[in-house]
């Protein structure tokens, strides 16, 4: 316990008050796990941290949105329904909405990532909305879960059709490479660095062409590959980007 103690701990420790933005109450020991980034579970001797709740969290969230968008476009086909939900699902609106909760004032954080800034990163801040959903539906069971999610993501969701023609470039190239008779879209992500400075290169094939088509650095996995999609895109089609943007 001593050596938990000289953690860093979060600026906001008013739970209750977090609750209540969030929109359903979690018990206070899931809540704090849901709260613990692995740099802090290390630090303080191999503590659980919140990346399963964040798995379970990832997936209530992409069968809901899936239905959600399912029904307000019914002309919309599946190409353009995957867009969507990616462009509304990835890091950059998950990380907005818990901005706008406040959400990384509560976050536990180890030294390391506490002092780099980790409490304002996108990627530490959209795990962590997730893993939130993931002790959501563990409490309450899908239908809570449900609503707090379109509560949230509602703002995201108005501009669901826009942001998905525009920012899920794995979809988009997976169609270009199509529709140009290639082969199928892989990806080679390694990670590197310690778990406050953790960065992940991402690169992107395409079957029967020679060399990555595109390559990227982020602190994230997932937004790792899309931009290297994106770069890829532009590698193979430097106009692609621009003839998909919305006028």
């Amino acid at each position: 316990m001593a050596k938990r103690s000289k953690l860093p701990q979060p600026p906001a420790e008013d739970l209750d008050a977090l609750m209540a933005l969030w929109g359903a109450a979690i018990p206070e020991d899931l809540l704090r796990l849901a709260l613990t980034h692995r740099s802090y579970a290390n630090e303080a001797g191999g503590l659980p941290n919140n990346e399963r709740l964040e798995f379970l969290g990832d997936s209530v969230l992409s069968i809901v949105i899936a239905e959600r968008l399912f029904h307000d476009y019914p002309q919309s086909s599946e190409s353009e329904l995957s867009r969507m939900r990616a462009a509304t699902v990835s890091q950059t609106p998950l990380a907005q909405a818990a901005r706008t909760l406040g959400l990384g004032d509560y976050i536990f954080l180890g030294k390391g990532e506490h002092l780099s800034g980790g409490r304002t990163k996108a990627s530490i801040l959209s795990d962590t909305f997730e893993a939130l959903l993931g002790a959501t539906y563990l409490t309450h069971g899908f239908e809570v879960a449900q609503k707090v999610i379109l509560t949230h993501l509602a703002p995201m969701l108005d501009q669901a059709f826009v942001r998905g023609q525009t920012q899920d470039w794995k979809t988009s190239l997976i169609e270009y490479s199509r529709a140009q008779g290639w082969g199928e879209v892989s990806y080679v992500v390694t990670g590197e660095g310690p778990d406050h400075m953790r960065t992940f290169t991402a690169q992107v094939f395409i079957e029967g062409r020679e060399g990555p088509q595109g390559m990227a650095l982020d602190t994230s996995k997932k937004h790792a590959e899309n931009l290297a999609a994106r770069a890829a895109l532009l590698a193979l089609e430097p106009d692609f980007i621009r003839t998909q943007s919305p006028s």
